[in-house]
């Protein structure tokens, strides 16, 4: 088995931590703080986040980065995309030199419109053979539960996907391998994007079909854009892009959902994201991918219809009349 090291204790990357004990790994997740590290090796679970949910023996909480991060096989980040650079610059001087890296976060960088992989090759300076991403339709609260999920893990060597693998797969955690780094990436990042419409189209009442229409449209939105970046089509109809987006659009349990629902009652994106109390990766995203559909030149009238929500210039309902009156044309176009 691999010594692993988790960087992050939002709720994805506990349960992370939790799945690799689980497989038998030696863990050790880490967090910034001393009095976090301390209030989660003592109460043995992450009580804010996934409370009832008993870490294993063999998982460790530090703030320590040099003891959770120095001799790791693979180090797996999951922080905020808005502080990932933030991160790896403080666990730069640790990790592991030859060290497996996988990227766990689902976002984009709004400045730069890049992908969480590639900051983490420009912050720590490591191959890009070693950098790989995981993602797919993984709700941290049924994977912590022990609940069977299954998702995509990308690098662009055999190896090192295999590795992780390897590390990670259990009878109720079933990782596939892929080589496409850029479409598995973008998938588990885009789809918070409609995720956040979908909520908004819950929580009105608009019914079974619009939802359907609207899932499908945005999975097509999103493709389109991988595919404009150099991502695989049918990546997008894997684990990492439909699996991930209809997890996401369905599930209450999605914080961008969620958003959705609360922009439906007509709450400010402020006080929704209040309510919410955790970070909702579509918010940025959408930012991000609002810029590079104009650098690409590629159509996105959701992504452009939900920014415009997201900033106030249109009312959640005055986005879904835009859309639904939009020039017919064909439905495919790549």
């Amino acid at each position: 088995m691999s010594r692993i090291g988790i960087v992050g204790t939002t709720g994805w990357g506990t349960a992370l931590a939790i799945l690799a004990a689980r497989a038998g790994n030696e863990t050790v997740l880490w967090s910034r703080s001393d009095a976090e590290a301390n209030k989660l090796q003592s109460a043995r679970e992450n009580v804010r986040l996934l409370p009832g949910v008993a870490f294993p023996t063999n998982l460790t909480v530090t703030a320590d980065a040099d003891l959770a991060l120095g001799k790791a096989d693979v180090i797996i980040v999951s922080v905020p995309s808005v502080t990932m650079r933030q991160n790896l610059r403080s666990i730069r001087a640790n990790a592991a030199p030859d060290a497996i890296v996988v990227c766990a976060t689902k976002g984009i960088e709004v400045s730069s419109g890049k992908r969480m992989s590639e900051l983490i090759r420009e912050e720590l300076n490591i191959d890009r053979s070693r950098a790989g991403v995981i993602s797919g339709p993984n709700l941290a609260a049924e994977i912590a539960a022990g609940k069977a999920a299954s998702a995509t893990v990308a690098f662009e060597s055999d190896a090192a996907a295999e590795t992780v693998q390897e590390a990670l797969n259990t009878q109720l955690f079933r990782l596939y391998t892929s080589t496409d780094v850029t479409g598995v990436e973008l998938g588990g990042a885009l789809k918070n994007i409609v995720a956040i419409g979908a909520g908004f189209i819950d929580g009105v009442g608009m019914g079974a079909n619009a939802k359907a229409a609207f899932v499908t449209r945005g999975l097509h939105e999103i493709t389109r854009l991988g595919v404009s970046l150099g991502a695989r089509p049918e990546t997008f109809a894997g684990l990492s892009g439909m699996g991930d987006l209809i997890a996401t659009c369905y599930s209450a349990l999605s914080r961008n959902y969620r958003l959705g629902q609360s922009l439906a009652e007509g709450l400010s994106l402020k006080t929704a994201l209040s309510r919410l109390g955790r970070t909702a990766e579509g918010v940025p995203t959408t930012q991000a991918a609002v810029k590079l559909a104009e650098r690409y030149g590629v159509e996105m009238p959701i992504a452009l219809a939900t920014h415009a929500v997201l900033s106030g210039s249109l009312k959640p309902e005055q986005a879904a009349a835009a859309l639904m009156t939009r020039k017919p044309q064909p439905e495919v176009r790549y």
